[in-house]
């Protein structure tokens, strides 16, 4: 059987063929032509289109030919179906769908740049696709580091860098910039990102991004709702405020907001806390 498509192909119109005559017609002649001509060339060499628009064997919602021909003709294999998301990913710039994805897109591409004839690059793609499929089959759960003083190696470096990491001397902008917020919170002000990077003039992207290195793997906004919550653990243990009094000195919104943040920290509720300090009191 005859099969046809665009020229010039990379991922799909070559995954295609492989898939066809691996699995479907071990004869099958494939043609390449400029897009304008398939339909007319299929009709004229009885050739069955792929890949194009307006074909039955082409791309399907977020499915491409790929998927269609392994549904349309009843592929079972396994090692297939682990190479259909790799397929998929790196034809349809997806390649947060498998991690090979976008692996098997660069080599593609540079194939394609590299060989200017259709026929000589499909018979590379086919060696290309023969590997993948016996990666996908035999060798998915092998690593390359198998050597034993490999192993050691990297466990070695990742020490020293958990090491590195611990010794790591705290920069000067992340201890001012601790100051400024425990003495913000003491005084009920407002806190913003934004207005501490001008203060210690450092870029707030820079400052949110290196933040929970130094605050206790918190988020900005995570450190400070601990920090109010630990102030209104404080007030509630050593003073008679109403909940509501609590809320605005520790610098919630509202009551309802205080408890919500407040319950999400401790796993309990405000007015429960309180209960259980004055039962251990008694």
């Amino acid at each position: 059987m005859k099969w046809i498509t665009r020229e010039r192909p990379k991922i799909d119109r070559i995954a295609c063929p492989w898939l066809i005559k691996r699995f479907i017609d071990a004869d099958a002649v494939f043609m390449y032509v400029p897009a304008g001509q398939v339909l007319s060339t299929a009709e004229a060499e009885q050739a069955i289109p792929f890949d194009i628009a307006g074909v039955e064997y082409t791309h399907y919602e977020d499915q491409c030919t790929f998927d269609y021909i392994l549904k349309k003709h009843k592929i079972e294999d396994p090692a297939v179906h682990i190479m259909a998301p790799i397929v998929r990913g790196a034809d349809t710039d997806r390649h947060d769908l498998a991690p090979q994805a976008s692996g098997l897109w660069a080599i593609s591409a540079g194939l394609a740049y590299n060989e200017s004839e259709d026929a000589a690059l499909l018979e590379k793609g086919m060696l290309l696709y023969d590997a993948l499929y016996s990666w996908a089959k035999y060798l998915q759960h092998v690593k390359h580091t198998q050597q034993p003083f490999e192993n050691q190696l990297i466990d070695i470096f990742k020490k020293f860098l958990q090491q590195e990491k611990e010794s790591r001397k705290i920069p000067g902008w992340a201890k001012e910039l601790k100051e400024i917020i425990q003495d913000q919170i003491d005084t009920n002000l407002n806190l913003s990102l934004k207005g501490l990077s001008e203060t210690l003039q450092v870029h707030p992207a820079y400052l949110s991004r290196e933040f929970s290195k130094y605050f206790d793997d918190l988020s900005f906004g995570d450190y400070i709702r601990k920090l109010r919550i630990d102030k209104a653990t404080q007030l509630l243990s050593t003073t008679d405020h109403s909940l509501t009094e609590i809320a605005y000195l520790t610098g919630f919104s509202d009551q309802s907001h205080f408890t919500r943040i407040f319950k999400k920290f401790t796993g309990k509720s405000p007015s429960a806390y309180k209960k259980e300090m004055i039962k251990s009191k008694k």
